[in-house]
């Protein structure tokens, strides 16, 4: 059984920092890739970044691109997101999510999905 464990959210002020994790268990990930989505209040989830586990391909969604940075610490099957220099419209849940096979940016074709962590950029 796959479980895939957000931690991390909070809330910050804008301009600030936060590091989002995803514990991921139950099977070994070398074939995933991993994304991040987020939810905002009253609108679809979206694709933020992805990685894929064995390679390290990434891809990032254009409005994170230069802010955030996704990673992975093999040692502890742990997926990242560095998100620098956030901004109000940041705010939302953010979810991880596992597909076996290569990124995609739909969140359709991704099999497994964390519970989520809220994360609020305010003053």
């Amino acid at each position: 059984q796959v479980q895939l464990v957000e931690s991390g959210g909070g809330l910050v002020q804008p301009g600030g920092s936060l590091r989002l994790s995803c514990a991921a268990s139950g099977r070994t990930f070398s074939s995933y890739a991993m994304g991040w989505f987020r939810q905002a209040p009253g609108k679809e989830r979206e694709f933020v970044a992805a990685i894929n586990w064995s390679v390290y391909s990434t891809y990032y969604a254009d409005f994170v691109k230069g802010r955030f940075t996704i990673s992975v610490d093999n040692a502890k099957n742990t997926v990242h997101l560095q998100m620098n220099s956030l901004k109000p419209e940041d705010t939302a849940v953010y979810y991880c999510a596992a597909r076996l096979g290569s990124i995609v940016t739909r969140r359709s074709f991704y099999d497994y999905w964390g519970q989520g962590t809220q994360v609020t950029v305010s003053s």
